[in-house]
């Protein structure tokens, strides 16, 4: 566990990290990436960060992947890449830099690791977890086998390196219907998400895809109700929902895609109103790109990826910590999963 009073009194040491408003109006091009979400007051807080970690960063040769559900300080402040998982995926495996810190949840970093073994991967926090990861075991991917003889087992990325390493192939939300199209088998096992399996069902009818019972506790919360309730106070308000909902959620939506999807939508049409059921960073992170979206209604926060702050961002960058290591053995079998994944995207794609 990180022991903040001993971090913090390391970093104050080594950095002015203090809130400063002229620092703040200083770094005004960053501001105005998140200025719509985080009010200058609140930005005075973050610039002295931002300023530390983005130094770091070139002095020791550091690349920082972020998820699009950190929140826009870090999302805005101090990634060099951001996007769903399939893009950080692909993104690490393009990685030059000595080291990688990944700002996501711990099986993201394992992903990195497992496409980057030489490289050096840190995790601003080892106990970010997920509970859909947290779901499934290589031992539940056994007893899908026994049941299922013959069928490929479809694994979201959103899994450990034990899992990855234990199944045929990866998937993520962006590409999940086309994996499992593009496969010969008739019945294809999907694991660990329940929710995003349904819907693959429903959009690839001519498999048989059988699943395993896990969810994500952000989406899960979702139901159809609270969107038609939503939906009759503002009926003009586009819902667009991640896959990771149940079905009945999705089928109440006006558009269902990962979070890459989601962002590419809100681009394309550019709705007066726009309510994003997924997780809360989400429309923060895209709210000062599209000043003409007006993003209402309720979200649901990850507790997982909010461990991930400029503060454990700035000591992993200080003190090397927390490096993620996944074993070799299975480092080298996950690796098969996650490149036969990518490399089927990249031919779907086409």
């Amino acid at each position: 566990m990180l022991d903040f009073t001993v971090i913090r009194a390391t970093l104050a040491e080594a950095y002015d990290l203090a809130p400063s408003l002229t620092l703040a109006q200083e770094m005004a091009d960053i501001h105005a990436r998140m200025d719509r979400v985080v009010p200058l007051p609140d930005f005075a807080r973050y610039a002295p960060y931002i300023r530390a970690i983005n130094r770091l960063k070139a002095e020791k040769n550091a690349v920082i992947l972020a998820h699009n559900y950190m929140t826009p300080e870090i999302y805005h402040g101090v990634a060099d890449v951001v996007g769903d998982s399939l893009q950080l995926a692909i993104e690490a495996t393009k990685v030059e830099a000595e080291t990688i810190v990944q700002c996501g949840v711990h099986f993201m970093a394992e992903t990195s690791k497992i496409l980057n073994p030489a490289k050096r991967v840190l995790i601003p926090d080892v106990t970010a977890g997920c509970s859909l990861a947290e779901s499934i075991t290589a031992e539940g991917i056994a007893e899908m086998r026994a049941k299922y003889p013959g069928a490929p087992v479809v694994s979201y990325v959103n899994t450990t390196a034990e899992v990855k390493a234990a199944s045929d192939i990866c998937c993520t939300s962006s590409n999940a219907a086309q994996i499992v199209a593009a496969l010969p088998e008739d019945t294809i096992i999907m694991t660990p998400d329940q929710y995003l399996a349904q819907n693959v069902a429903r959009d690839v009818p001519q498999k048989n895809v059988v699943w395993w019972a896990g969810s994500c506790i952000v989406h899960e919360q979702y139901t159809a109700e609270d969107l038609r309730g939503f939906r009759a106070g503002h009926p003009e308000t586009r819902i667009i929902a991640h896959p990771e909902c149940p079905p009945s959620v999705v089928a109440e939506a006006d558009y269902s895609g990962s979070t890459s999807g989601i962002i590419d939508y809100v681009a394309r049409e550019k709705p007066a109103q726009a309510m994003l059921v997924t997780e809360c960073s989400m429309a923060s992170n895209i709210a000062d790109a599209y000043p003409e979206v007006e993003f209402m209604g309720p979200c649901n926060m990850c507790p997982y990826m909010k461990k991930i702050t400029l503060e454990k961002i700035l000591w992993a960058l200080h003190a090397g910590a927390e490096e993620v290591v996944v074993d070799p053995a299975i480092a080298a079998k996950a690796r098969v999963a996650v490149e036969r994944m990518i490399e089927l995207s990249r031919t779907i794609a086409k």
